[in-house]
């Protein structure tokens, strides 16, 4: 793989990683101010966050339809390979974020 596909990679998994850590932590700042349970409320702001933090993450759905279209339609399956593991780098970002907040509010997010 070319070194600036790597860099991508690198930079889906910690867009992530702060779109769910960051929009958590920052959510619970108005529930707290609001006079409402901050922990509860980061616990279900992180569930409802991680498809968009992985949507951020590979810069939204309509590059990572072309590139699937490119690489089934084009015969360029090497697109199809890059889209893939992008998705998945953001998956892991996400993921490790998830378990960072689970971690700090010691509940078990389901």
């Amino acid at each position: 793989m070319e070194e600036r596909f790597m860099a991508t990679m690198i930079q889906c998994y910690f867009i992530a990683f702060g779109v769910m850590i960051g929009g958590s932590i920052i959510g619970s700042i108005g529930a707290f101010v609001a006079g409402d349970a901050p922990f509860t409320h980061i616990n279900r702001i992180a569930k409802n966050l991680r498809i968009w933090a992985i949507v951020a993450a590979i810069g939204g759905t309509f590059d990572a339809i072309y590139n699937f279209e490119r690489g089934i339609y084009e015969g360029s399956t090497i697109d199809l390979v890059k889209q893939i593991l992008l998705i998945i780098t953001a998956m892991g970002g996400a993921h490790t974020a998830l378990l960072i907040i689970e971690w700090i509010i010691q509940e078990e997010i389901q």
